[in-house]
């Protein structure tokens, strides 16, 4: 039996033209290729309780944190095409149009670009930028790899267009030696799995208006995100009581502080040790900032160079706040953080 073919995508809009306010309005529509990791809980940048908010417009506490790195992704995006196109051989077009799923219309795709293939196929093409010294997150094991967090943009956006294969094109450099370029075909499986997880992320969340939980392994994006989503903090609320499900992670919380502080202990004898080897090897270095030695097994370079940092001391700041009041109001910022603490209190035995 022959397979039935799968409609083409449909265009949701156009994208050339469109005010970024107008562009972030469609892409509130449904979820798009940088909106998956985030699904899946494995954005670096975001969480899934950040993508809530921004699929219902809530409001959150302005970051402009990566503003920059995000511009130069968008100011280079042409010049990383041309790099792409000429490593490649590879005829390369924009593609000025936001896609809807023909099934799904909820996953939507605004891609870079299109490919050409010598066999006359066409293949998604993923502009990325990043610096130098991130370079080895395409890397694993000193293999080539896609960042997964790339990856599931790029399955998500084969899924929307139904093509089989999506490029990535990273620059880290300042000339067109320094780029990464990759490939990863469709997996269907891979494909199936992500549309599901989406779909209840979108149906279940969204479109339901129930708060995700935090489901991300780092604790500091979570902190990051209720910052963002929850504002300043109030110390005049009342404390939470906490449920005996909740209070599960504050016992587990405990037991990996009493942990920690017991290799603590260890990393502080390991600590002294180094640091007494270290007073003893300078003094052997005498006023000299390096020190050499070859033998048999091999050479060693010891340093000891100087290293200064112009600042401006604690009780200089309250000079400074005291007598240059309008100086210290123009160049010194005030930020909030806050201290976690748990404390443990024994309970009380029964009379």
């Amino acid at each position: 039996m022959a397979q039935t073919k799968r409609r083409p995508p449909d265009v949701l809009t156009p994208t050339a033209g469109l005010s970024r306010a107008e562009w972030l309005e469609f892409r509130r529509k449904g979820i798009g290729g940088s909106d998956a990791a985030s699904v899946l809980g494995i954005s670096p940048f975001r969480t899934g309780v950040d993508l809530y908010y921004d699929k219902l417009g809530l409001p959150v506490e302005d970051s402009e944190e990566n503003w920059v790195a995000m511009e130069m992704g968008n100011l280079l995006e042409d010049l990383v095409a041309r790099i792409f196109a000429k490593k490649t051989g590879l005829t390369v077009c924009p593609m000025k149009f936001m896609f809807q799923h023909p099934d799904h219309p909820w996953m939507l795709a605004d891609i870079d670009r299109l490919a050409t293939l010598p066999d006359g196929s066409t293949a998604i093409l993923e502009i990325k930028t990043t610096n130098y010294n991130a370079r080895g997150k395409w890397e694993y094991d000193g293999k080539p790899i896609v960042p997964p967090y790339y990856e599931a943009q790029g399955r998500h956006y084969m899924a929307v267009l139904d093509l089989n294969r999506t490029y990535y094109c990273c620059l880290y450099g300042n000339n067109e030696d320094e780029v990464i370029i990759r490939h990863i075909d469709r997996d269907k499986d891979y494909e199936a799995e992500l549309i599901a997880l989406e779909e209840n992320f979108w149906m279940n969340h969204v479109q339901a208006k129930v708060l995700p939980p935090y489901v991300e392994r780092d604790g500091g994006l979570i902190l990051d995100s209720l910052r963002r989503c929850l504002g300043p903090s109030y110390l005049d609320m009342p404390p939470v009581t906490l449920t005996q499900a909740q209070s599960a992670k504050v016992l587990r919380y405990l037991e990996l502080k009493e942990e920690k502080s017991g290799l603590a202990a260890v990393a502080k004898k390991l600590d002294a040790e180094m640091e007494r080897l270290k007073a003893l090897i300078v003094a052997d270095m005498g006023g000299g900032c390096s020190a050499v030695y070859k033998g048999g097994d091999g050479s060693y370079t010891v340093t000891y160079n100087p290293s200064r940092r112009e600042g401006i001391s604690k009780d200089g700041l309250l000079r400074l706040k005291d007598g240059h009041p309008d100086i210290y109001a123009q160049y010194v910022t005030a930020s909030e953080s806050r201290t976690f603490r748990v404390k443990f209190t024994a309970a009380e035995a029964a009379a």
